[in-house]
């Protein structure tokens, strides 16, 4: 099982997400958890992430 984490910045509210992140990349709303969860492939994941880092 994955370990969730969340960013540091997010520490400023509470509104913020948690990320798994391993072969696949799950992703739910700390004040949600027991709603679940969506999975994205790590490959997808990772092209958000560089396409933000771009912005």
């Amino acid at each position: 099982m994955n370990d969730w984490h969340k960013s540091s910045y997010s520490d400023r509210g509470a509104n913020c997400v948690e990320v798994a992140e391993g072969t696949e990349t799950l992703v739910r709303d700390t004040q949600n958890r027991e709603l679940g969860h969506l999975t994205f492939p790590a490959r997808e994941w990772a092209a958000l992430l560089a396409r933000i880092d771009r912005l």
